[in-house]
């Protein structure tokens, strides 16, 4: 049991687990410390090249160990899309959360940069009816609390982080999770029979039909059919420009939790999921060159108002990954919970 605090709030979260969630910045650039502007904001602290999908804004410390994070989320993203073109995406959540985290271990723990950050687990719980779309971006605040910290020299070898996202006094969110810190070197080690992946043709896979996971485009389809009911194939795009914005040796953790959340369409009547709350556990690198294989199946939600999925990442014949996720039950006005993709032209801000 992990007990995450914020500045104003406090949630209690289970799990462990271990995967990469992140690609390492680009060479020869470095952190920075202060407050950051948004037109002027550090893509690399985030590990993104793409202005599209940097969300963080700017960062303020409280003390040596709690900040504030402002952070702008779009009105219409090309792949954290509007859902039914009511709500925010509540997958926006756990991608701030991963972008803020990294942001504050470089810029505030002194995490070189080449370093690696790892994923040991991952949740967060929010309130839909929050998630309520507007006509503008929304302007969040992030409050991030970060504790059992374990030094490596001036940087960080490990440490949990809890948030809490609100926006305009409200709520929105609270969350948390454990990294931990590798080195260039030693990830050099850990890894480097597999860097021969990077840039390699990964066979694209036939999709599901995107309705069926709550998608309006193929282009954003994570799962093939499989020969089992409730079990497909992990699709991977390396082209795609936000699961792949950068080459990578393994598959990355956010498509991992995308293909949860697709699974877990797929199970529920109606195709009527939104995932108000997660809970991750990441196991082992997921290997791009090898099928892996997303099993769903529904459970009890501990709720009588909650709908609880669960899905696990299979690869060579081990659990690779696993998630529960939790959406209110009934009809909530999501319309089978389908995401269109915006104007690709309309949205080219890099």
């Amino acid at each position: 049991m992990v007990q995450l605090t914020s500045h104003s709030a406090s949630v209690s979260v289970e799990g462990a687990g271990a995967a990469e969630f992140t690609e390492s910045p680009a060479e020869g650039e470095t952190a920075s410390r202060g407050r950051h502007g948004e037109a002027d904001f550090p893509r690399h602290l985030v590990h993104r090249s793409d202005a599209e999908d940097v969300f963080p804004t700017g960062w303020t410390p409280q003390t040596d160990t709690q900040f504030s994070v402002s952070a702008r989320w779009p009105h219409a993203h090309r792949f954290f899309a509007p859902v039914s073109g009511r709500y925010q995406d509540p997958l926006l959540i756990a991608e701030t959360m991963r972008q803020t985290t990294m942001l504050l271990g470089h810029a505030a723990f002194d995490v070189p940069v080449g370093d690696q950050f790892v994923m040991w687990e991952l949740a967060y719980v929010c309130e839909p009816d929050r998630l309520l779309l507007g006509r503008a971006p929304w302007d969040i605040t992030v409050d991030v609390s970060c504790s059992r910290i374990r030094r490596r020299g001036r940087s960080i070898g490990s440490m949990h982080v809890e948030l809490l996202l609100h926006r305009l006094g409200t709520v929105l969110a609270r969350g948390g999770g454990r990294i931990s810190c590798t080195s260039a070197k030693v990830y050099e080690r850990l890894r480097g029979d597999r860097r021969d992946v990077i840039g390699a043709p990964i066979p694209l896979l036939p999709a599901v039909a995107p309705a069926e996971v709550g998608r309006t485009d193929v282009r954003d389809v994570v799962l093939a059919p499989g020969l089992q009911r409730n079990v497909w194939q992990l699709r991977l795009d390396t082209a795609h420009p936000t699961l792949f914005a950068r080459p990578n040796d393994h598959v990355p953790g956010i498509l991992l939790l995308e293909a949860a959340r697709q699974a877990a369409v797929a199970v529920t009547p109606g195709h009527d999921f939104l995932p108000a709350s997660v809970k991750t556990d990441f196991l082992r690198y997921v290997e791009l060159d090898r099928p892996c294989w997303i099993e769903a199946r529904p459970v009890p939600a501990g709720d009588r108002s909650m709908t609880g999925v669960h899905v696990s990442a299979i690869q060579d014949g081990e659990p690779v990954f696993t998630c529960t996720l939790g959406s209110p039950s009934g009809p909530h006005g999501t319309a089978g919970n389908q995401r269109s993709r915006p104007d690709d032209r309309q949205n080219d801000q890099s």
